[in-house]
């Protein structure tokens, strides 16, 4: 058993990176501020955030928070690789300075994720095989790039892109090695895609490198399917939310976590609009419904 896990929170809530004007009035202090007081120890990337390693270590020391990761989108199945290997190499130095071990990766070549008039339980890509290929092939050679700075490459399985099943989770699982390409466990994208949390934590135990906790709200997911929206009019409604917020339930999971050899961030991301949402307040909620479980573990 493991109690190695640290607690972060992802700036999302309280400003949006794919639709920006939601949360625009939140200033990347308050964020930082926020969910230091709720109790978090660790922080993901948000795009108000410095890009300057020593200039955000200035904000963040003093706060107590360290960098978890931070998400970067791949197109290894749209364009050359070389275009995709170069930001990695310059995300990945940015999260070597800021002390990250892991980088967070989803292919996005042919993704729905962002396109407004893509209903995201209709129109979800599926690879052709050359498209494997080249997602495989370039997986393979970036979890090497993360190599040469002691990191590892953690890949996000996403709701409307080409890896978001259990049938494509395990077969990019089966086809990757274990060595260069590890697997970021997101609560919410699973149950919101009709996956079962539980057995994939199970079957993939050992390549879990990283994790995401949201809740979800299914009222609003069958709604967004019925007048098939996409993944943003989703997110705006509410589908997502903190744990504790929703119809999880985070116990088995988290037993599962701390009876594993699991070592690493556990991270509530959770999108929703913050001016409905207001991200301190369920921040602080999340942190106080996982808290009754942390203590169960940590006296173990």
């Amino acid at each position: 058993m493991t109690k190695n896990i640290r607690y972060a929170c992802a700036p999302i809530a309280w400003t949006n990176d794919d639709m920006p004007e939601l949360g625009s009035e939140n200033s990347f202090e308050q964020c930082i501020s926020e969910m230091a007081l709720a109790g978090y120890e660790g922080t993901e990337i948000g795009n108000k955030y410095p890009r300057n390693p020593e200039v955000l270590k200035s904000y963040l020391e003093p706060r107590g928070l360290s960098v978890a990761s931070a998400w970067i989108s791949l197109y290894l199945t749209s364009e050359p690789y070389e275009v995709t290997a170069e930001a990695f190499i310059k995300h990945r130095d940015f999260l070597y300075e800021m002390g990250a071990k892991v980088i967070v990766v989803s292919e996005q070549g042919n993704s729905i994720q962002g396109k407004l008039d893509k209903a995201l339980f209709r129109e979800k890509p599926i690879f052709t095989e050359e498209e494997w290929h080249l997602l495989i092939e370039g997986l393979e050679k970036l979890g090497e790039l993360a190599h040469e700075k002691g990191m590892e490459v953690v890949y996000h399985h996403h709701m409307g892109t080409g890896i978001q099943t259990t049938e494509e989770i395990d077969k990019l699982m089966e086809r990757t090695t274990k060595d260069n390409v590890s697997l970021l466990f997101d609560t919410g994208h699973l149950v919101i895609s009709g996956e079962d949390p539980i057995e994939i934590f199970n079957k993939h135990v050992n390549r879990i490198k990283h994790i995401h906790f949201k809740d979800v709200r299914p009222e609003v997911k069958e709604a967004v399917d019925k007048e098939n929206q996409c993944f943003l009019d989703g997110v705006r409604k509410g589908m997502f939310t903190v744990p504790g917020d929703g119809v999880i339930d985070f116990e088995p999971i988290l037993n599962l976590i701390y009876q594993s050899d699991y070592s690493g961030w556990i991270v509530v991301e959770a999108e929703q609009d913050p001016s409905v949402a207001n991200p301190f307040i369920y921040a602080k909620k999340a942190k106080e419904y996982m808290a009754q479980y942390q203590r169960t573990y940590s006296s173990m």
